[in-house]
């Protein structure tokens, strides 16, 4: 099936550079150079991934990528940025707020296209021939890539689902930054050790039920993270 991708970038010598290249690797590309049209497209047409750039008129490219995580429907869309050197601090407030990835301007277009295929593998499912995972009141079921807790549904993103399924596999296992991003971000990633704390943050936030005392993902401090035994879970709150 041919993916989709919405450009959303105000400089139209780019926009024709990055159309023209995904077009030639197979993608079927969409464009608009303003963030409130951007999110009435993604609602016209749901992207398969969206190439962000955070300098925009109107509605910048922070507040778009805001906007689109607190919508259940397009939460697990991955998020590409786009960032000038200059601003290293939103891009870490990009990936704060649910940003995938980013490239740095200026870039080779070889680079954009292997982080764009990589993020885009990232959140494909993960295989239905993995079992439900039970602990506490938390339930994590692969196949319907769906995570419950007390009954009530909680909205991942897919690299949210990666990173908790991941370490929910490995119960009491403890993970340094380094050996997460190479097993949820894989090799194709411009992120850094930070972005783990970020997305470990963002994934308390959801299923923990006091996120500054975790039940369920567990810091080791000077090392790493792990996901609670099953004893642990089931500790007195």
């Amino acid at each position: 099936m041919v993916k989709k991708i919405l450009i959303v970038e105000d400089e139209h010598d780019l926009i024709k550079l990055l159309k023209y290249n995904l077009e030639k690797e197979g993608f079927k590309v969409t464009y608009t150079t303003d963030g409130s049209l951007a999110l009435a497209e993604i609602r016209r047409e749901t992207p398969d991934l969206v190439i962000l750039d955070l300098m925009l008129p109107g509605i910048d490219g922070l507040e778009v990528c805001r906007q689109l995580r607190r919508l259940d429907k397009f939460v697990s869309i991955p998020v590409l940025m786009l960032t000038a050197r200059s601003e290293e601090a939103d891009r870490v407030v990009g990936l704060e707020i649910g940003a995938d990835d980013y490239v740095t301007k200026p870039f080779s277009m070889r680079e954009l296209i292997a982080r764009v295929r990589a993020l885009l593998r990232r959140h494909e499912p993960i295989g239905t021939n993995r079992s439900t995972i039970m602990r506490g009141d938390l339930r994590i079921d692969p196949s319907a890539h769906s995570v419950t807790v007390l009954g009530r549904d909680v909205e991942l993103s897919a690299l949210e689902f990666r990173l908790l399924h991941h370490l929910a596999s490995h119960p009491g296992m403890v993970f340094s930054r380094d050996q997460l991003l190479d097993r949820v971000w894989g090799n194709d990633r411009s992120v850094t050790q930070r972005s783990v704390d970020v997305y470990i943050r963002r994934v308390r936030e959801k299923i923990e039920e006091r996120p500054q005392d975790p039940v369920y993902l567990q810091t080791v401090h000077g090392v790493g993270y792990r996901f609670a035994t099953e004893h642990q879970a089931d500790r007195p709150a």
